[in-house]
Order: C-alpha cells, then sequence, then structure tokens
C-alpha cells in the first residue's frame, strides 16, 4: 500500500475513533522512515486520543527538531497541554502556532478555549470571533463563541450563535451539549435534556453530555436549582472572586454571630438567620452526593453515575443516618454522648461529598476524609467509654473540620482556576 493510501486510511480510522489499528500502521510508516514529520504527528495525535500524553509530547518534540516552523506541532503540543489541565503551558504554544500562522482559524479556536477555561471571557470572545472571520463555519470556535456569550450574560446571542452551529452539523455531539449547558445555566433544564440526549444519541460516550444530563436531571428538583445556580455563579469568578464570596459570607457570619450576642432582644431574629445561614453553607457541600443518592432510583440517572459518585453518595448518606440516629437517641435517652454521635455522622457528610473531587494532589482529599473518620470514631468511642463527650479526640475532630473547609475550598479552587 502506498504512503498516500496509508495516510488516508489513518485519516478515515481516526475518524472512527479506531487508534488501536491507526498505531499499528502509523508504527509500520516510522519504522520505514522515523523522521517523516507526518507520520509523527499523526503518531502524536494517536497517543493524545489514547490519553497517553509522555508519549504524545515526545513524538511531538521528535517533529520540532527536526521542523521547528511547522505551526501544527505547536497547535498539537498545545492541546496535549489542554488536556493536562496546564492552560498556561498551552496558551504558549498556540501564540507559538498563531506566530507562524496567523489565518489558521483552529490555531484561534484553541486559544478563545483556553481563555474560556482560564474564566477570561471577553478574550475568549474576541479569539472566537477572530477564528470565524477566517473560517466562519469553524464549529469549535462556533460553541467557545456561544459558551462565552453565556458567561458574559448575553444568552440570545448565545443561542443564536449554537443554533447556526447546529445549522452547520446537526449530528456533532459537542454541539448538542453545547447547548444543553447553556440551556442549563440559563435555568431550562428541561430543554437542556433534549440536546444531551441528543448528543448521547450520537456519541453514548462521550463525558461532555453524560455530566449535562446528570445535571439537568437533578435540577429537576427545585432545591437543587438553586443550588445549581450557585455553581454556575462561582464558577463565571476567578479564584480571588471565589476567596472573596466564601471570606465574605463567613465574616457576615460572625459578624452577625456577634450582634446577636450582645443584643438579646435581636436574637428571636438573628439566631434564626444564623441558623438558616450554617444550613445554607452546608449545603454547598452534600447536596450533590445527596441528590447523586436520589438520582440512583432514575432509570437514567443510575447509568450517569460513576463508581466513585456512586461511593460517595453512600458515605454521604451513612453520615446523615448516623446524624439521625444520633439525634434519635439523644432525645431518647438523654445522654450527651449520643450528641457527639450525632455530631461526627453530621460532619463527616462534609468531607465524604467532595473525597473523590479531583485536586493537584491526588488522593489528598481522601486521605484527610479517611483521617478526619478514624479520629471522629475515637471520639465517638471514648465519649462512650469515659462518658465525656468532650475530650480531646472532639476537640482534634473539630479542628480538623474547620481546617478541612478552607483546604478544600482552596484545592478546588485552585483547581478550577489552573
Amino acid at each position: 500500500m502506498s504512503e498516500d493510501k496509508r495516510i488516508v486510511k489513518i485519516d478515515i480510522l481516526l475518524q472512527q475513533e479506531r487508534y488501536v489499528e491507526a498505531e499499528k500502521i502509523l508504527s509500520g510508516m516510522l519504522s520505514e522512515d522515523p523522521n517523516s514529520v507526518l507520520t509523527l504527528t499523526l503518531m502524536g495525535e494517536v497517543k493524545l486520543q489514547q490519553d497517553e500524553y509522555d508519549e504524545a509530547d515526545t513524538l511531538v518534540d521528535n517533529a520540532i527538531g527536526i521542523s521547528p516552523d511547522n505551526g501544527d506541532l505547536y497547535y498539537l503540543k498545545s492541546r496535549i497541554a489542554i488536556h493536562r489541565n496546564k492552560l498556561s503551558e498551552a496558551e504558549d504554544w498556540i501564540k507559538r502556532s498563531i506566530e507562524i500562522d496567523a489565518f489558521d482559524a483552529d490555531y484561534f479556536a484553541v486559544l478563545a478555549s483556553i481563555k474560556l477555561g482560564r474564566k477570561q471571557f471577553d478574550a475568549a470572545l474576541e479569539n472566537a470571533n477572530t477564528a470565524l472571520e477566517i473560517d466562519a463555519e469553524n464549529i469549535t470556535a462556533l460553541n467557545i463563541r456561544s459558551t462565552a456569550l453565556v458567561k458574559l450574560d448575553r444568552s440570545e446571542e448565545s443561542f443564536q450563535t449554537i443554533e447556526g452551529a447546529l445549522r452547520e452539523d446537526p449530528n456533532n455531539p459537542y454541539t448538542h451539549a453545547n447547548y444543553g449547558w447553556g440551556l442549563l445555566e440559563k435555568g431550562e433544564h428541561e430543554k437542556s435534556l433534549v440536546h444531551f440526549k441528543e448528543a448521547l444519541s450520537i456519541d453514548p460516550n462521550y463525558d461532555y453530555a453524560q455530566a449535562g444530563l446528570m445535571e439537568a436531571l437533578k435540577a429537576k428538583n427545585p432545591v437543587y436549582r438553586l443550588f445549581l445556580k450557585y455553581m454556575f455563579f462561582m464558577s463565571k469568578l476567578t479564584a480571588n472572586y471565589q476567596w472573596g464570596v466564601i471570606i465574605g459570607f463567613y465574616m457576615g457570619f460572625r459578624l452577625i454571630r456577634i450582634v446577636a450576642r450582645n443584643n438579646e432582644s435581636l436574637q428571636p431574629y438573628l439566631y434564626p438567620l444564623l441558623f438558616a445561614l450554617a444550613i445554607l453553607a452546608f449545603s454547598t457541600w452534600v447536596l450533590g452526593p445527596i441528590s447523586n443518592l436520589f438520582l440512583r432510583f432514575n432509570k437514567y440517572g443510575q447509568l450517569l453515575l460513576d463508581k466513585k459518585e456512586k461511593m460517595s453518595s453512600n458515605f454521604v448518606a451513612l453520615g446523615l443516618a448516623l446524624f439521625l440516629l444520633g439525634v434519635i437517641l439523644y432525645f431518647a435517652l438523654s445522654s450527651d454522648n449520643y450528641l457527639v454521635l450525632a455530631v461526627y455522622g453530621f460532619a463527616m457528610m462534609v468531607p465524604c461529598s467532595v473525597m473523590f473531587n479531583k485536586t493537584k494532589y491526588d488522593n489528598f482529599l481522601l486521605l484527610y476524609t479517611i483521617g478526619m473518620g478514624i479520629v471522629g470514631a475515637a471520639a465517638v468511642t471514648m465519649a462512650f467509654l469515659s462518658d465525656q463527650p468532650f475530650n480531646i479526640m472532639t476537640i482534634i475532630f473539630a479542628i480538623g473540620f474547620v481546617a478541612f473547609q478552607w483546604v478544600a475550598n482552596g484545592m478546588m479552587i485552585a483547581e478550577d482556576n489552573r
């Protein structure tokens, strides 16, 4: 088979996502000519699609050593960096591509997606528009433009853009999923379901659409819809502003508590407010996994949850059960030791809700959660054995619980603003 025919076959295999077959052909071609830039690039693409980022990087670096003025190579390097969540590095690579060729729509579309990921929404829109000036039918640029407009609260323009993308390619799962997320952020969860289901009918394994469908199903609950609005609001903010919201809430809570403590006449009004604010803060941690627990009774929802999400929801449910058991036994038996059990169950719902969340340090939140679980269990055991609800282990657990909220918030904000 001639090289041209092999290249055509590889292109078809890539379109069909048959990466193993494409790799076999490319391996043979590289054994014939290890310095072929085209073959190295295609093999790099295959490795990227199989999440083999180190090998993809090595292949592209070899190609760059042979052809340092090839913009497509830096474009591929940028995409590898995006998959590794290294957006700053990805931006540097794609800018090198643009320096080489300032008239490639795909380059500007990737830069737009990076700006979107870094929450630089105006810049994302600007670069998407530049890509569309070069190629008005560029699907990636149309989708990025639509998302940026949603984030900038320009929903009508956003939906006009995404509808244009659907006219260009009505069977594109990314476009349908993107439309679904836009509708979900606007509060139209029922309409979003249509597009998520359409995306999954085209590509049943599309993670972006699966995540959207799961959120849309949970959004049928009015309480979860309010939580989702909060999450979308926070997702628009950069790290500094996210910390501003959290610290502002904390300082406001403390101020109200101080005012209530020093003004007895205001206590009937301020203490219920403090209770409501505490429940609100707590709910932002546990509503997700609790809703996952209920989602498991939905015939579609149970198929969307992965193993970790199911496990997290199980442990949150266990924490809730311990809390309720402790409260019931406290009122039934009038022993303060059962309050320790109730507090333990209630508090553990927080770390259990996020223990599998992705952060810079693998398994840190999981290990912290396990540590809190052990310390808390020791505190409960010591309370019953010594008949002392407030012991050294309860103090350590309380400190660990307060610290966890700040540490977890910090790590998740850092991940959200990588």
